[in-house]
Order: C-alpha cells, then sequence, then structure tokens
C-alpha cells in the first residue's frame, strides 16, 4: 500500500465520519467507553500507588513495622489466633539487638468509636494510639510544641501530641499548646502539634492523638493489640531484621521448624505487597474495559457491513477499472481503523478529565495519565478496529465486480 493510497483511504474515512457524525458517534461508544475506562481508571490508580509508595517511605528507609499479621491487613485466620505483641517482646528486642538504635510498642486502643473534645468542638474516630519517645525518630516532625518523653510516660502523665487536623477541627485560631481537652472522657493536656505527614492517603485527615504508652495503659487496661516499630542502625537494616527475627522468636517460643507468628515489614517490603494488589487491580480493570471495546468492535463491524451494503457499487466500479482485492480489504480497513481510532482519541480526552476530575476531589492524589495506559487505550481501540474490520473489508473484496455494477 503506497503513502498516497493511505492518504486517500483515511481521507475517505474521514469524509465517511463527517457525512454521519451521529452514526459513527454512536458506533465508537463502546471504544470511548472502554478506552476512558482504561486510562481514567488507569491514571488513578497509578497517582493512589505513588501516593501510597510515598507514605510508605515516610516511615523512613531504617524503619521496621512488626505486627502479629500481616502488615497490608485482612489477617487471615491464623494470624488472629496469634497471640499479640506485648511491651516485653519490645524491651526483649531493644535489649538482645545491638543493630537496634530504637523500638518503640503501639498500643491500639480497644475497638469503638473514639472521641475528642474541646469547649463545645467534638470530634469523632481519631486515630489514637499509644507510644513511647522513640516513636518520633520514625519521621515525625513537630509543627508546634514538643514531643511527650519517658519521663512523662512512665509517671502516667495525661499529656498528648496531636495531628493538624485535630487541632483545626478542636482547637482553631487559638494557641493549642498548653490547652486541656477530653480524650474518650479523659483530660488530658496537648504539649505537641505533629506536622502532617509528607504524603498520607488520598482523602485521609491527620487524626492522630499521640498518648504517653503507660498512660495509655492506665486508660484502656484491658487493651492488647501492639505493634512494634523499630529503628535500625544507620546501614544496618538487614542485620537488624535477622536480629529482630531471632528475638522474637525466642521471647514468642516458637519452635525451629516453624513459621514466624508475626510479621516483619520494612517500607520497600511494603510496596513490593501494594504493587502486587495494583497489579492485580489494573488486570481486572483491563478485563472489564475490554467488555466495552468488545461491544464497540460489533458495532464498528455492524455498521461496516452497512457501509459494504451502501457502497456495493462504488466497489464494482473500483474492481471494474482495476483494484485488486487487496486494494479493497485495505480501504475497509483503514476506514474501520479511522474510525476506532478516533473513538480512542476521544476515550484518552474522557479519561484525561476522569484523572483531573480525581485530582480536584483529592488534592493529594497525585493522578496522571501514565504513558502505559494511553498507550494501551489507543492501541486497544486501533487493534478492535483492525480484528473487526476483517471481515466485512473481506466480504467487500469478494463481491463479484458484473453483480456488483448491477446493483440498486
Amino acid at each position: 500500500m503506497t503513502r498516497a493510497s493511505l492518504f486517500s483511504g483515511v481521507g475517505l474515512a474521514l469524509g465517511t465520519v463527517r457525512a454521519h457524525k451521529l452514526r459513527s458517534f454512536l458506533t465508537v461508544l463502546g471504544v470511548i467507553i472502554g478506552t476512558g475506562a482504561v486510562i481514567g481508571v488507569g491514571s488513578i490508580i497509578a497517582g493512589l500507588d505513588t501516593a501510597i509508595s510515598n507514605l510508605l517511605r515516610s516511615f523512613g528507609p531504617n524503619t521496621i513495622i512488626v505486627l502479629r499479621g500481616s502488615a497490608m491487613g485482612n489477617w487471615t485466620p491464623e494470624e488472629l489466633k496469634r497471640k499479640p505483641l506485648d511491651l516485653d517482646q519490645a524491651r526483649a528486642v531493644e535489649e538482645r539487638c545491638p543493630s537496634v538504635e530504637h523500638v518503640s510498642p503501639y498500643l491500639f486502643p480497644l475497638n469503638g468509636i473514639h472521641t475528642a473534645r474541646y469547649e463545645g468542638n467534638d470530634m469523632y474516630q481519631i486515630d489514637m494510639g499509644g507510644t513511647e519517645e522513640g516513636y518520633a525518630f520514625g519521621g515525625t516532625t513537630m509543627k508546634a510544641g514538643r514531643f511527650f518523653s519517658n519521663l512523662e510516660s512512665n509517671h502516667r502523665m495525661p499529656v498528648v501530641v496531636i495531628g493538624e487536623d485535630v487541632q483545626k477541627q478542636l482547637l482553631p485560631n487559638v494557641d493549642p499548646i498548653g490547652k486541656w481537652i477530653l480524650v474518650d472522657g479523659h483530660s488530658m493536656q496537648v504539649v505537641g502539634v505533629a506536622a502532617r505527614p509528607a504524603s498520607q492517603l488520598p482523602g485521609q485527615d491527620d487524626t492522630r492523638i499521640l498518648i504517653p504508652y503507660f498512660t495509655m495503659r492506665k486508660m484502656f487496661p484491658n487493651a492488647s493489640e501492639h505493634m512494634l516499630v523499630i529503628i535500625a542502625r544507620e546501614g544496618m537494616l538487614d542485620k537488624a531484621q535477622d536480629e529482630v527475627r531471632a528475638a522474637l522468636r525466642v521471647v514468642r517460643h516458637v519452635p525451629y521448624n516453624d513459621a514466624d507468628t508475626f510479621s516483619m515489614s520494612t517500607a520497600e517490603q511494603m510496596i513490593e505487597d501494594f504493587h502486587r494488589v495494583t497489579g492485580t487491580v489494573a488486570l481486572v480493570m483491563v478485563i472489564l474495559s475490554s467488555i466495552g471495546l468488545l461491544v464497540g468492535g460489533i458495532g464498528v463491524m455492524n455498521i461496516m457491513l452497512v457501509s459494504v451494503t451502501e457502497r456495493t457499487r462504488e466497489i464494482g466500479v473500483r474492481k471494474a477499472v482495476g483494484a485488486r482485492r487487496s486494494d479493497i480489504v485495505l480501504q475497509f480497513l483503514t476506514e474501520a481503523v479511522v474510525l476506532t481510532a478516533l473513538g480512542g482519541i476521544l476515550g484518552l480526552t474522557m479519561g484525561w478529565l476522569i484523572s483531573i476530575a480525581a485530582r480536584l476531589a483529592f488534592s493529594n492524589l497525585p493522578t496522571a495519565v501514565p504513558l502505559w495506559a494511553a498507550a494501551a487505550g489507543v492501541g486497544m481501540s486501533v487493534g478492535v478496529g483492525l480484528f473487526f474490520g476483517i471481515w466485512p473489508a473481506a466480504r467487500a473484496a469478494a463481491l463479484d465486480p458484473v453483480e456488483a455494477l448491477r446493483y440498486e
């Protein structure tokens, strides 16, 4: 196929689209929706992947998180049966692991709705936890005031460090340092405001209220679920992981040939786990959007068959003046590809608008149309045109020129 014939075929196809605008639009509507879904959802997944990766990295390159179950949540029945981590195990890690610089237990409150209150301002579903001074070395920076000390924890002092959004909702337009707030009915003095993490999940508020560990114990004597936040010495992360694993297996009495009864994760390990999840979601998204492309492809094939019928006499004339079968096939394939490529471009625009809307709705969601999503969307739309245009093109090429010229 020469360049001139290609341009001629594209021109004929565009002329057909202009002559039948509404019909052409309805024909490729499925292609537009399918391509837009690939690109729009792909941009959201890419943005979410970036946001969560940055969030996990904000824990710090030397931080190890230890839980009794998977760090990604959705604990299995076996993980739920495991004994919780506790303060003694945190102390054992601190004593037995020379590659570890800080170990901070993090005590979760009992399940339920936890509240904070200040002079008539109420806040529900706060993110509350009890920890120690070493927790701040995991990347917590202070916007105002200070972090509480281990001395305050040991003496069960009623002090708290609050997150930015807690300050904005409970103590707007006032200096929060030194103010007393009610946390689940307990009077607590604010000693610091933690700066918002550099990266947060899209739509997530900084509702942290951090309480000294033993003060939290006093408030919730029956709470038992712990997380260990471990800071390894610089350049010794791998060695620290080995030491922590060995120490915890000893203090938790795990037989040498049994699997660990706890999970250890670094930021990079959690990012890899999340990438596997987003990869599965992306695959499902492509499969679901393929349904729209399939519907669009059937529409393209149908309209091309109608076009063959409408242009039977034209095909006869072309064959009579020397057009080969391959020329007829290429002409109709070109028209089908141009039609679906236009649908792909419209779908790309729709996906881009979805990406912008998501970024406006969630300001900390760094959505962007990834190159792979744009290329996949347009490539799939062109592929649909080629695949579903083959039968109409072959049918047009197989017409007998004499019979075609007689067609009215």
